[in-house]
């Protein structure tokens, strides 16, 4: 891989989708993802690792079963492994997500919010 600093402005500016992370770096067996949210996603789990989301743009509430985070640019979150969550946005966020290579962005539940796995931008 080539020494060069990841501009996050412009890999941003290559997303199209909604709720398709896209995956910009990897540190050890992490990857470091961006996502653009807006809407709701669906309730789900990751049952065996954490989840980081880092908000760049923008605001996302994560609902929780026994409340809810919300969080503004420049806030982050880690979810628990194991615990149900759901992202949502009312205008567009754009986050940075930074969770262990192979995490399903829908954990076990599939369905049409299962964006494709291990996509570089």
């Amino acid at each position: 891989m080539g020494q060069q600093a990841i501009n996050l402005r412009d890999k941003l500016a290559l997303l199209s989708e909604q709720w398709s992370p896209r995956v910009i770096a990897e540190m050890n067996d992490y990857q470091l993802k961006l996502v653009r949210m807006e809407g709701e996603f669906i309730w789900h789990d990751h049952p065996d690792t954490d989840e980081t989301f880092l908000v760049l743009e923008g605001r996302l509430r994560i609902d929780l079963e026994d409340g809810a985070i919300e969080l503004g640019a420049g806030e982050l979150y880690v979810v628990p492994k194991g615990r149900r969550h759901k992202p949502s946005a009312r205008e567009e966020a754009k986050v940075l997500l930074i969770e262990p290579r192979g995490v399903i962005n829908t954990g076990r539940e599939h369905g049409a919010r299962t964006a494709q796995n291990d996509v570089w931008i």
